[in-house]
């Protein structure tokens, strides 16, 4: 029997969740999904803060959705989580996992005892000291994960497995043909934007930018003096692109071109990091994807910005849908189900 598995992304204001049978397979296949609201404060940058009431919220969704599986893949990918490029003597995954506490002490900003670290290895190559494992170093403090394992247990789940989400990312976005060349993926979440460049659709170099959509409408409300949730309508009918002669929108516009063009230019300034850490490999296009990534007029300013194309990801591209399942409704979800189809996709469990 295929086993089924439940990718779960628990952002700041809800959770999304999506059962794939086949996971492991060229072609998996969505059977259910399922999203619900989650009361503000429950999670704060991705980092669940009241346990209780998120697992609850868990329950809820598994009994709304039906879902059978018991099994849970979780993402991690907030300002806590650190990615850098490490070499280290060939051996064993296994050995270079445990030798990982003794290597990395002086790369992290934060206890080692601290944190959780993984190794995600790219490529072997000879050195003058002997065969060299070259990848990337994956830590993050244990509290931004603790929180959210305990939800999934309360809920009476069993979480298999936690993961990057900028690896979930890369994983659905680029498969078969849209695997080929150099690409950077972008996701703009709520609070924070995360970039992961790819060669041939292996991650090569992560970046999370604390800074999301959110900011932007935050920093609208407080210069208008509106609530969050005006400031939020009056985003998304303007859009980046906007030119307003109204009097009254011109404060909005200014706050948004300020906030905006800051994330643009830290976009920029990552890739062209990439650039000059990585001179065999030039970024050939944008994936762009996440709720800030709908904002009007930002996809054609990161295009001429980072003088790249952009395209939208489709996580629905490569992976069969369902009968039961209403094709109109998954499609206009779009990409907000990237993270957690990307998550089942890659489990081991």
């Amino acid at each position: 029997m295929a086993k089924f598995i439940v990718g779960v992304d628990i952002s700041a204001d809800r959770l999304r969740a999506v059962e794939l049978m086949g996971a492991t397979k060229a072609r998996p296949m969505l059977v259910r999904h399922h999203e619900m609201a989650l009361p503000a404060g429950a999670v704060t940058r991705g980092e669940v803060i009241e346990v209780r009431t998120v697992a609850t919220a868990l329950k809820q969704l598994w009994s709304a959705a039906g879902f059978t599986g018991k099994d849970v893949v979780l993402g991690i990918g907030n300002s806590r989580v650190l990615v850098r490029d490490l070499a280290v003597p060939k051996m064993s995954l296994k050995r270079i996992r445990e030798t990982l506490p003794f290597q990395v002490q002086e790369m992290l900003p934060f206890p080692v005892e601290d944190a959780l670290l993984d190794f995600y290895p790219i490529a072997e190559e000879a050195s003058e000291n002997g065969p060299t494992a070259n990848g990337l170093l994956l830590a993050v403090v244990k509290d931004a994960v603790l929180g959210n394992v305990k939800a999934v247990q309360l809920a009476g789940l069993n979480p298999a497995q936690v993961d990057l989400v900028p690896f979930a990312l890369s994983r659905i976005l680029l498969r078969g043909a849209s695997r080929e060349g150099t690409a950077a993926v972008i996701d703009v979440g709520g609070s924070t934007t995360t970039v992961v460049v790819a060669i041939d659709g292996v991650p090569q170099f992560v970046r999370i930018i604390p800074t999301g959509g959110d900011d932007l409408t935050n920093a609208l409300a407080a210069r208008l003096n509106i609530s969050n949730e005006q400031a939020e309508t009056l985003k998304r009918s303007i859009g980046f692109s906007a030119r307003s002669s109204d009097e009254s929108q011109k404060a909005a516009v200014v706050a948004m071109f300020e906030v905006t063009s800051d994330l643009i230019t830290s976009l920029r300034n990552t890739l062209a990091y990439f650039a000059g850490a990585k001179r065999s490999a030039t970024v050939s296009r944008i994936v762009l994807t996440g709720g800030g990534a709908k904002l009007k007029g930002f996809s054609d300013a990161l295009s001429e910005y980072t003088r790249l194309p952009v395209i939208a990801g489709n996580p629905l591209e490569s992976i069969d849908i369902a009968k039961r399942i209403d094709r109109g409704q998954i499609e206009s979800l779009g990409g907000s189900l990237a993270v957690a189809i990307g998550l089942a996709i890659g489990s081991t469990a």
